[in-house]
């Protein structure tokens, strides 16, 4: 056993950095056990939403995929930002003189609204209308420069890429970035109906009608897109049986701002103002005149929208909006990262070495989080908005991606949550008023290939046990100490504490050289005394140098466990020290 570490040594030992120690209630620790999940492959952070009271804590400062929960983090980037009732505007302006109702342009300026889609049309072009417009002499120009974003369709993030999930952000949106069309039998044969007439796309069925029922091959059709040529040409084929009843399809297929020029030229048409001219991209000319502005739904409808259904273009386009705001148009991913990192760590928010935001949506491989950072987000969030902020996640059993996940459960009514999910990643975070009425932030990482559905218990059975936790104790049956505690302990506790034995903190080659416990972090050398100190008390350090700071690396141990010990020591007059993997 190695001798007990003097009181001096302690206080030498205090520092000022947080405390991020693996604390876990052993309820909590048991639940893990039994779900077949590594414990590596969570980070969970569990507080008081109204205070620092820790509840559990395990891998914090480790980066984690995200998946949707992100999104998080642009929705409320642009909150602070530009506040709920901020809404989008889509300028309407026109060239040529006004004379007797008659335009030379009609110029459409375009500013990233996400919400815009075919029923606000009719809306629109009756406002034209009302403003004395009769005809348009020449073209529609459409300036969608507010954001610059690559040209393809889908992100093809995956496999289903022609599904809405995989739409790309444009400045013109429109029916956020899908086509809508119906198949249907007639006269012996499947006809196709657009949603939009009009030349947005063009239409290919070879569909082959054959009796017998509706079911297997002969109910799914092969439906494809073709871009090999400027206007893509929706293909389907394969056999469906007559019998086979009306059904209606949303796909990636097109622009979107070709699908408004169809719908606003037709729209033209019905209600009698004359129009015969070409679709033009262009920037709004000099001395053009606003005509008409139409705004979007509120950002509170649209983040909220975003939270509840996870809808991933509405992301992109927070964040790629946020970049226009922060650092001029044309906004681009570049812009809008920084714009979303800027405003949050302004509050500190951020692992900003740890954090890697993407396009915002979640859709991606290379983000990163860590459970810690979106803990802090969270607890700013409800600071700063409360409830009307906690309402824009989904609530369980009542919308969004948790309303039936926690329909027949105490859980219900109770938590506000957002979602994540990839393939190999479930994660989940947001608020839980317990039974006790306390609040508690809630962040459950697991990225691991059986996350899917392993995951996904794990986080059900800690948010009920939650529901119902009184608060009693922050220690779990192992009296560790919890990351809060400030108290120190005298060496009479000291005595009380089971010590590492020397086998675990000596430099041994053959084991696992993940863990360490990080005791300081100077911006110049450590002073050799306090490096001695360390090694006459039995334990074996490195210094490693991040980011201009020498991080002082007690270690390494083989496990978590071991380092547990070590840490119980060397944190007892400081809340400094902290685990940390290498």
């Amino acid at each position: 056993m190695i001798k007990k570490i003097t009181l001096f040594l302690l206080v030498s030992l205090m520092i000022t950095t947080t405390v991020n120690a693996d604390i876990l209630p052993s309820a909590i620790s048991t639940m893990i056990n039994k779900s077949g999940l590594k414990s590596n492959e969570l980070g969970i952070y569990i507080k008081e939403t109204k205070s620092n009271k820790t509840i559990a804590a395990l891998n914090i400062d480790n980066r984690f995929l995200p998946a949707s929960v992100i999104k998080v983090y642009s929705a409320y980037a642009i909150l602070l930002e530009l506040g709920y009732e901020y809404r989008w505007a889509t300028n309407f302006y026109y060239t040529g003189g006004y004379n007797k109702g008659i335009v030379g342009d009609l110029i459409v300026q375009a500013q990233g609204d996400p919400t815009l889609r075919n029923s606000d049309i009719p809306a629109i072009v009756k406002a034209l209308k009302k403003q004395g417009i009769k005809r348009i002499k020449r073209n529609i120009v459409i300036d969608r420069q507010y954001f610059k974003v690559p040209s393809r369709d889908s992100s093809h993030f995956d496999k289903n890429v022609y599904s809405a999930y995989n739409a790309m952000p444009d400045a013109l949106m429109f029916n956020e970035h899908v086509s809508r069309f119906s198949l249907y039998p007639k006269a012996g044969k499947y006809q196709i109906s657009k949603q939009i007439p009009g030349n947005s796309y063009k239409v290919s069925n070879n569909i082959k009608v054959v009796n017998g029922s509706c079911k297997g091959s002969r109910s799914i059709p092969r439906i494809t897109v073709n871009h090999s040529n400027p206007t893509p040409v929706l293909q389907l084929s394969g056999k469906l049986s007559k019998q086979c009843k009306k059904r209606n399809y949303h796909y990636i297929i097109t622009k979107p701002y070709k699908e408004f020029y169809s719908a606003l030229k037709n729209e033209l048409k019905k209600q009698g103002i004359s129009y015969k001219g070409q679709m033009r991209l262009a920037k709004v000319p000099q001395g053009a005149k606003k005509v008409y502005t139409h705004y979007s739904d509120t950002l509170e409808d649209i983040i909220s929208k975003t939270s509840k259904k996870s809808n991933n273009v509405f992301a992109r386009h927070l964040l790629l909006t946020l970049g226009a705001k922060i650092y001029g148009a044309p906004s681009n991913l570049n812009k809008g990262r920084r714009a979303v990192e800027k405003i949050l760590n302004r509050y500190h928010l951020l692992h900003y070495s740890k954090t890697c935001i993407d396009n915002g949506c979640g859709l991606s491989r290379e983000s990163r989080i860590t459970a810690k950072s979106m803990a802090k987000v969270l607890d700013h969030a409800y600071k700063s908005y409360g409830s009307r902020w906690m309402n824009t996640l989904s609530i369980a059993g009542k919308d969004g991606t948790i309303r039936r996940r926690f329909a027949h459960t105490k859980v219900k009514n109770r938590a506000w949550m957002k979602t994540g999910t990839l393939n190999k990643v479930k994660n989940i975070s947001g608020y839980l008023l317990s039974k006790s009425n306390k609040l508690y932030t809630v962040v459950i990482l697991v990225n691991s290939t059986r996350a899917k559905w392993m995951g996904a218990k794990l986080q059900n059975d800690i948010i009920k046990w939650l529901v119902t936790y009184k608060g009693e104790s922050l220690y779990d049956t192992n009296d560790m100490i919890p990351i809060q505690s400030k108290a120190k302990r005298s060496l009479w506790d000291l005595g009380k504490i089971e010590l590492p034995t020397v086998d675990s903190v000596v430099n041994n080659k053959e084991s696992n050289k993940n863990y360490f416990v990080q005791v300081g972090s100077f911006t110049t050398t450590p002073s050799k005394d306090f490096l001695e100190r360390l090694t006459q008390s039995g334990f074996t350090y490195r210094v490693i140098n991040q980011r201009g700071y020498n991080k002082v690396m007690v270690g390494p141990y083989k496990d978590s466990i071991e380092a547990t010990k070590a840490l119980k020591i060397l944190k007892l007059q400081s809340d400094g020290a902290y685990i940390s993997q290498l």
